[in-house]
């Protein structure tokens, strides 16, 4: 026999729903936060230092700077067009995924056949392939070539944000599929209901019959009046 019946099934209903916006707030947070990390990351200068004819020197994917002069690198080589093409499509893609994430708490009907919240997974963890590239392109280079080319160098803090970058656009795809898979699953709550000494307890009633039940109720109401 069920304890709680409807007021029962509705507290779970509300439980889950607002564990669902909890995972999708968190994913939204670190999204913001790798958005910013890979502008940043992108923009600034230090991605690796070195030591050049007795004073050291530090360079981006846009310039590189000596003796407290910085100058624009002109040079067209493959593997920092890599970097940088990467890098700008993981922003864009991160960014594409905050508005998605965004219109996700809305509810508008012109939105309610796009899944927003499975939209905005799927473009946080395209960011992250996409800057897991470039990070690899440019530690593979900068190691087998840029690191026997100079004797005393190492890498920055540009450089370290951007795998600070990549870790956020990851956390963040997946608190957001997680968030769309409690929407899709809403049992795999039910889980980690406490039981009694004397056994399980059934606390919830199944969605079909909580309806029919109200069905039945309304009918009985409208019938005495």
């Amino acid at each position: 026999m069920y304890e709680c019946g409807h007021v029962c099934f509705l507290q779970e209903a509300v439980t889950a729903l607002l564990r669902m916006y909890s995972f999708m707030g968190g994913g939204l947070f670190c999204a913001i936060v790798g958005n910013i990390l890979l502008v940043v990351s992108t923009a600034t200068d230090y991605w690796m230092q070195y030591r050049l004819s007795g004073s050291f020197a530090h360079q981006g994917l846009w310039r590189y700077c000596m003796s407290g002069k910085c100058y624009m690198q002109t040079d067209s080589i493959a593997y920092w067009n890599a970097t940088r093409a990467f890098m700008i499509l993981s922003a864009m893609s991160c960014f594409a995924g905050i508005i998605a994430g965004i219109l996700s708490f809305a509810h508008f009907s012109a939105f309610e056949r796009f899944n927003r919240s499975f939209a905005a997974g799927i473009m946080f963890f395209i960011s992250t392939l996409f800057v897991l590239l470039a990070m690899a392109i440019y530690t593979g280079v900068t190691v087998n070539f840029l690191g026997k080319r100079f004797g005393d160098w190492r890498f920055s803090w540009s450089y370290i944000l951007g795998w600070v970058a990549l870790l956020m656009t990851f956390f963040a795809g997946a608190d957001t599929v997680e968030s769309r898979l409690m929407s899709l699953f809403p049992s795999r709550n039910r889980n980690d209901q406490p039981q009694t000494a004397a056994g399980p307890v059934r606390t919830s009633m199944p969605r079909y019959q909580a309806q029919q039940s109200f069905g039945t109720w309304t009918s009985a109401t409208r019938r005495r009046r």
